[in-house]
């Protein structure tokens, strides 16, 4: 029996490599070693909230229905970062939050970020969970229909959604659009995206979503873990560029060292 079986050394060594990347990252953001660009989306989210101050109407926060043991629980972590970020701002500033929970195992993860949001500003006794923080329905168009009902009677004067979407996604954007709240907006969720570029006036586009999560949390293993990302991305680019190079020439150096 081959102690190594063919066509999979390169991906052991690519694994070994990842976890080398990984902790190299980490290791790098704990000394502040490691920065992360700012968006153009991360500077308007302290200008929506900042303009709901100035027109005293709420702001509102959708991370979506993802949950923690689905592929999509990436992009629900990244969206309760957010989370965290605009609950401090609307305590800082004074302006009053609304986050409706669609998921009841992420729920208290999301009103525990919040509550230390406030607790951190000193502000705890402005928080009303159950008024800020209400669960609608585990139902993807009940728990969309309670969303878009309360935007409409609050008329909010931003919206931040940031997290997976589905069918809701254009749904929500119209919906704010119409009550005239300044939006921004971010997904992973290939489908979805367009429907918030062509609403949002501020659009996080795919992996952004992490990097902004990880920017606006300073979290050493969110920030190296998009560093190594960033490294193996390049690689591959470089890899990709050199084998279309040399199998233009008739050499197949690069295709036959990937098989092994």
């Amino acid at each position: 029996m081959a102690v190594i079986t063919a066509g999979r050394v390169v991906p052991l060594i690519a694994l070994i490599l990842a976890w080398v990347a990984t902790y190299v990252g980490i290791r790098l953001g704990k000394l502040g070693r490691v920065r992360i660009r700012r968006l153009p989306a991360l500077d308007a989210i302290e200008e929506a909230v900042g303009r709901a101050v100035e027109m005293g109407r709420p702001v509102f926060d959708i991370f979506g229905m993802g949950d923690f043991t689905s592929i999509y629980a990436t992009q629900t972590v990244a969206g309760l970062s957010i989370l965290g970020y605009v609950a401090r701002l609307c305590a800082r500033l004074g302006a009053k939050l609304y986050s409706p929970q669609a998921s009841v195992q992420v729920m208290p993860v999301a009103i525990e970020i919040v509550r230390d949001a406030y607790r951190a500003e000193g502000k705890l006794e402005e928080l009303d969970i159950d008024e800020q923080l209400p669960y609608f329905s585990g139902s993807q168009f009940a728990w969309a229909s309670g969303v878009i009902g309360t935007a409409a009677r609050l008329r909010p004067a931003a919206n931040i959604m940031i997290g997976p979407f589905w069918a809701e996604s254009m749904m929500f954007a119209e919906t704010f659009h119409r009550v005239g709240a300044m939006q921004i907006a971010g997904t992973a969720r290939l489908y979805q995206i367009p429907f918030f570029a062509a609403v949002a006036d501020y659009v996080l586009i795919g992996e952004e979503i992490f990097a902004a999560g990880a920017y606006v949390s300073k979290d050493p293993l969110q920030v190296g873990s998009i560093a190594a990302q960033d490294w193996y991305k390049l690689v591959a680019l470089i890899l990709g560029v050199i084998g279309a190079l040399l199998a233009t020439g008739g050499v197949g150096v690069v295709s036959k060292f990937l098989t092994f």
